[in-house]
């Protein structure tokens, strides 16, 4: 059985469930974390060091609802049409996911990459395009299998029109020899709100409704864990850990066993071992707001029994939920189809990627798991690494690979899990 498509509503109808995840990423400081809150009303950087050194650490979500007013044929995130103050229509849900733009942050990046469905690339007018981390960016969606952008030309409040046309014609030139080559450029301001009615109307277009087999086996990926307890609560009173991130296939309901891998960490004999966790769901949230069942599409979270000390600190982030006995096997050491790019993305020197050495340290990204290999054997086709951190994938996944270049993980390719 297939979800299809939300029909629309009018905005004063009850909840409705988030069907897109759709990704803003780009060079730091381009605007990323202003133009959510634009859309959504939310500001993401939330966690204390993001605040106080103004970048985007972990990954950032809000719900953003698209709506169309009727009589003036605009398109905005708001229930009234601020032409005419009519009551709009709810044409759809997504989840906004804002992933991290600095260069020492790449990891989350990809991770982000893997839980989307399309993505919003951010690129600021004055500033020169490509910056590196646009480049690499690009790369990193390109690598993951992404179908759908559309290019975000934001702060064209702060250039001349001739500056603006310059910097389009820039933007084009870098998109032409990659997969995004028609690509639709959006010029807006996300600070005063100039031209972001026409984004709206784009994403509502460019952005496909993707459709899902809701008999599938679950399968949930966790960008983030949560402890959610304050300081001071009675044992009583304390409630399970919260799992974030969103269902890949399959449904979820409250009352589910589920079971998470590759789990929590633990030692034995002086070795760090990782142990499945089984649990139940005794809440599931979307949009904030608690839902009786969970089905792919949008950001959400589980609420479950587990100990709290178990999910605290974004612990679980990376593992796999789905039924017990059901979840893809836990690999500690794995064999990957490598396929290499021609040059480093991200360095402005842009070097060429030489080939694996044996006992060379390789960060790995998969689904939203993030881990460290040491390569074993670097042979092309049959790539062996040993894993700091065990991951939880299926043969066939595609794992990005990045390289130490310079004090920084940069992305260099991709492997197939054998």
């Amino acid at each position: 059985m297939a979800k299809k498509a939300a029909k629309p509503t009018k905005s004063k109808d009850k909840h409705v469930q988030p069907e897109f995840n759709l990704a803003l990423v780009g060079h730091v400081d381009h605007g990323k974390t202003t133009l959510t809150e634009r859309l959504s009303g939310k500001w993401t950087d939330t966690h204390s060091e993001e605040l106080k050194r103004g970048i985007t650490i972990r990954l950032g979500y809000a719900d953003i609802s698209i709506y169309k007013c009727d009589k003036c044929d605009y398109y905005t995130t708001k229930n009234k049409c601020i032409k005419c103050n009519s009551e709009t229509t709810l044409l759809r849900k997504m989840s906004l996911v804002d992933a991290p733009g600095h260069e020492s942050l790449m990891a989350t990046m990809l991770s982000g990459a893997a839980i989307v469905d399309g993505a919003l690339l951010m690129i600021a007018a004055n500033e020169k395009c490509p910056q590196p981390q646009t480049k690499e960016h690009l790369m990193a969606l390109q690598i993951s299998g992404m179908k759908n952008i559309i290019v975000v030309q934001n702060k064209i409040d702060l250039v001349t029109t001739e500056e603006a046309i310059k910097n389009h014609k820039q933007i084009k030139d870098f998109l032409a020899n990659t997969d995004y080559k028609n690509a639709a450029i959006i010029p807006i301001s996300a600070r005063a709100n100039v031209n972001v009615d026409v984004l709206v109307k784009t994403i509502q277009e460019k952005m496909p409704v993707i459709k899902q087999d809701l008999k599938a086996k679950p399968l949930m990926l966790v960008a983030r864990s949560f402890d959610i307890n304050k300081p001071g609560m009675k044992p009583k009173d304390l409630i399970g850990g919260v799992l974030g991130g969103t269902v890949k296939q399959g449904t979820f309901k409250v009352g589910d066993d589920i079971e998470i891998c590759p789990g929590f960490m633990t030692e034995e004999k002086n070795k760090k071992v990782w142990k499945p966790v089984k649990t139940k769901v005794t809440k599931i949230f979307s949009g904030g707001v608690p839902v009786d069942e969970i089905f792919p599409g949008g950001s959400m979270a589980l609420g479950t029994t587990l100990d709290p000390m178990i999910v605290k600190s974004d612990a679980l982030t990376g593992s796999l939920v789905g039924k017990p006995g059901e979840l893809p096997p836990v690999h500690y050491q794995i064999s990957l189809d490598t396929h290499l790019l021609e040059r480093v993305v991200g360095t402005k020197e842009e070097d060429e990627v030489k080939p694996l050495a044996k006992k060379e340290v390789l960060m790995l990204n998969v689904n939203s798991a993030a881990t460290v290999g040491v390569v074993l054997d670097p042979s092309k086709k049959n790539t062996t690494c040993i894993l700091k951190k065990p991951i939880c994938a299926n043969p066939g996944d595609r794992i990005t690979i990045s390289r130490r270049v310079g004090d920084r993980f940069r992305l260099i390719g991709y492997g197939i899990l054998k």
